[in-house]
């Protein structure tokens, strides 16, 4: 009985995040294809090791480890075709000490405007989108996968971090306000 619950549970989110998609198929193609976009993450899954796990554990709601939920934050990527923006929590283990930094400044936050882009076609409509930064003490690269109708999962690789997964989804950049 247990287990038909938890099926019908999980049915009732996955349809529930099929309905309330952010960008159809043809805006998801547009956004790309002018390379003028935000990726706004709803979770993030830190890679696994112990002492990710033991922190993880005493958050309140964690199990030891697993998916992060991100929900209520604005945690984003902002893309557009002559510079990166990250604003992305980090967790997991960094390799060398960051001493002296700002916590506010923590995490995987940049601003860059020296990096490469490629973006592939793939089959039934999804996209593979590669950057390669130049200019960014930390971060080497980034992979994004999106589906067709938005939703996509973003990789980051580092040069003194485990790297880390964070799942959500496309939109387009909203207008900024003139004064």
């Amino acid at each position: 009985m247990k287990t038909i619950k938890s099926i019908l549970v999980l049915a009732t989110l996955l349809f529930a995040m099929q309905v309330n998609a952010q960008t159809d198929k043809e805006t998801t193609i547009k956004i790309i294809n002018n390379q003028n976009y935000v990726f706004n993450a709803s979770s993030a899954l830190p890679m696994s090791s112990y002492e990710v796990s033991k922190v993880l554990s005493r958050m309140p709601g964690g199990g030891g480890g697993g998916t992060i939920q991100l929900s209520g934050s604005q945690y984003q990527l902002i893309v557009t075709k002559d510079s990166v923006e990250s604003y992305l929590p980090y967790y997991g283990r960094a390799y060398t000490a960051t001493i002296g930094v700002n916590p506010d400044e923590s995490g995987i936050k940049f601003k860059s405007k020296k990096f490469t882009y490629k973006a592939d076609k793939k089959k039934k409509g999804s996209w593979l989108i590669t950057m390669n930064f130049k200019d960014t003490k930390d971060v080497q690269s980034m992979t994004l996968n999106v589906s067709e109708n938005g939703y996509a999962t973003l990789n980051v690789n580092s040069n003194n971090r485990q790297p880390i997964t964070f799942n959500g989804y496309m939109s387009e950049p909203k207008e900024k306000k003139q004064k």
